[in-house]
């Protein structure tokens, strides 16, 4: 499996640690939207599966990587994507 697309958008949220979304495709066939970019407290930067707000108010992901190598994978093609977009004003 090989990432063949990443479109990074940056944003500007009431959540200051939110600093942008991504959409993924996977071998040009399978995309994966929504993806958020958060802000760590250290200041690094991770990316965030897509989400749903459980009835107890826990956050689980729709979906996500099932091991450290394909996680390690998107993280890194997605912040490397946002850091070439992050110092451009955002869009409207």
């Amino acid at each position: 499996m090989k990432i063949t697309k990443v479109s990074v958008r940056k944003v500007e949220n009431v959540n200051p640690r939110m600093k942008g979304t991504a959409y993924v495709e996977l071998d040009d066939c399978f995309a994966i939207e929504n993806i958020r970019i958060i802000e760590r407290q250290d200041g690094t930067l991770f990316a965030a599966m897509p989400s749903k707000k459980m009835a107890n108010g826990e956050h689980k992901d729709t979906c996500h990587p099932v091991n450290e190598e394909t996680r390690k994978m998107f993280n890194d093609t997605i912040i490397e994507e946002y850091n070439k977009i992050k110092d451009e004003s955002v869009e409207e």
